[in-house]
């Protein structure tokens, strides 16, 4: 399955409480459970005003409705070709 990485502008974002940081992976995690088993989000970074999130997919329209049903604006979307980490390197 395809890997995505979404960017949001989201101002103030990292200022929010627990509950508030917890309501919105519930919510993102009911609108994935709502399209079906062909988007799953795996997890999202906070920085200062932004959030970056990967998701899986069949498809990029997947990831968009997604963003639709949860409220949540794209301000970019990336498809990821590669993933380089340090399993990588292992055995060179």
């Amino acid at each position: 399955m395809p890997k995505f990485v979404i960017e949001r502008d989201l101002p103030g974002i990292h200022a929010l409480n627990e509950r508030d940081k917890k309501a919105a992976a519930l919510n993102s995690y009911r609108a994935a459970k709502e399209i079906g088993p062909e988007i799953h989000w795996i997890h999202s970074y906070i920085s200062k005003d932004k959030s970056h999130c990967v998701y899986v997919a069949d498809n990029i329209d997947l990831v968009r409705k997604h963003a639709d049903h949860a409220d949540a604006p794209i301000t970019n979307i990336f498809e990821i070709d590669y993933v380089l980490e340090i399993t990588s390197s292992e055995g060179a």
